[in-house]
């Protein structure tokens, strides 16, 4: 027997409906939230490579006090540089993060293999994958160029990296 409807029931159908329709479709403000948290992690993912160390080497010439290469310089590059990677690292990883709580991405275990126990379960279910993210795809494919770009410079204008003294 089907009790009549209340205006009560009605209105709560209407809410569960709008609240599916919200669900469905993001609002407009939560895509140029995924924008500009990707075109910052491209920023940070770039200048990891080549911002930071030229920075770096900027500031050690700048403290160095003669034209020649000294000790007090290489060690303000490279302190520097390590305050720079870190600075941004933490940032790619705070980004991340927010992005994942943005999307609503499901937490899983960050640990890497080696470090699982070996009675751990097997791996096969596919329900705790979770794919790779558009951040993270950002970062991969800036340390591909990144590579790729050292390799082709080393092979193509570097030059040889064999000594003078030692070719004979």
């Amino acid at each position: 027997m089907n009790a009549p409807r209340t205006s009560r029931d009605r209105d709560l159908t209407i809410a569960s409906d709008h609240k599916d329709a919200e669900e469905a479709e993001p609002p407009r403000f939560m895509v140029l939230k995924r924008v500009t948290m990707a075109g910052a992690t491209a920023f940070l993912a770039i200048n990891l490579w080549t911002g930071a160390p030229l920075l770096a080497v900027w500031v050690g010439s700048e403290v160095a006090d003669q034209s020649t290469l000294s000790m007090k310089a290489v060690f303000v590059v490279m302190l520097v540089l390590a305050v720079l990677v870190a600075a941004m690292a933490v940032a790619l990883t705070w980004l991340s993060n927010t992005y994942d709580e943005l999307t609503e991405r499901p937490r899983t275990e960050r640990r890497a293999p080696w470090l699982r126990s070996m009675r751990a379960e097997a791996e096969g279910d596919i329900s705790s994958r979770v794919g790779i993210t558009a951040l993270e795809r950002i970062v991969i494919i800036t340390v591909y160029v990144a590579v790729i770009t050292l390799l082709i410079w080393l092979v193509f204008f570097a030059g040889s990296m064999v000594p003078s003294a030692w070719k004979g």
